[in-house]
């Protein structure tokens, strides 16, 4: 069975590509399983730039072929805020995913509702010779003023499906896994990773 590394340390997104690979024909290893921590530091100007330098560094590190994402919330009325910077998005120092939520909601207070917004995840798969391939995902929802939910992580509770009237921390795992804007993205790269196995 081809053996493929999950290129992050976020244990939300190891167990969230777990669940969307698990049984689909292949081994999957995490860093920490391979006793490797990189610290990849996501400087780039675009998600295809900081997941490609992920994936690119842990397939060079343990000669896997490797798969890393980077994803953000973009939100219209903040002119695509926080973006990029959706994991960093707070001015408190080592703040917490709820610090996060907090502070988004504070910049939206004043702006008129409904918050659309979207998630979007790209994902890179990288060789140990260094080559890339990108796909992508997007999930399509709003931002709602209180949390909702127990599941998921990050800006999850506060992100609604209009058309299904549950935020993405109170979908069930099977849905999450139709649905979310990783899902999508892995969906899409299956086809990439079988020609990159050659099976």
């Amino acid at each position: 069975m081809p053996k493929l590394l999950i290129a992050t340390e976020n244990q939300g997104k190891v167990r969230e590509f777990q669940e969307l690979l698990t049984g689909l024909g292949f081994e999957l290893l995490t860093p920490r399983q391979l006793g490797l921590n990189l610290n990849v530091i996501e400087d780039g100007d675009t998600y295809q730039e900081n997941a490609g330098k992920k994936a690119r560094a842990y397939a060079a590190a343990s000669g896997l072929i490797s798969l890393a994402d980077d994803s953000g919330l973009e939100v219209a009325a903040l002119a695509g805020a926080p973006g990029l910077y959706s994991a960093r998005y707070s001015p408190k120092p080592g703040a917490t995913d709820a610090d996060r939520r907090l502070y988004l909601l504070e910049n939206l207070r004043d702006k008129p509702r409904p918050w659309t917004a979207h998630f979007h995840a790209t994902v890179a798969i990288a060789t140990s010779d260094g080559n890339l391939r990108f796909v992508e995902g997007n999930c399509y929802g709003e931002i709602i003023p209180e949390e909702r939910g127990t599941g998921g992580f990050g800006y999850d509770p506060i992100f609604l499906i209009p058309e299904l009237g549950l935020t993405m921390a109170e979908l069930d795992m099977d849905k999450k896994n139709r649905l979310s804007h990783r899902a999508l993205a892995v969906q899409n790269a299956l086809p990439v990773l079988r020609k990159v196995f050659g099976s």
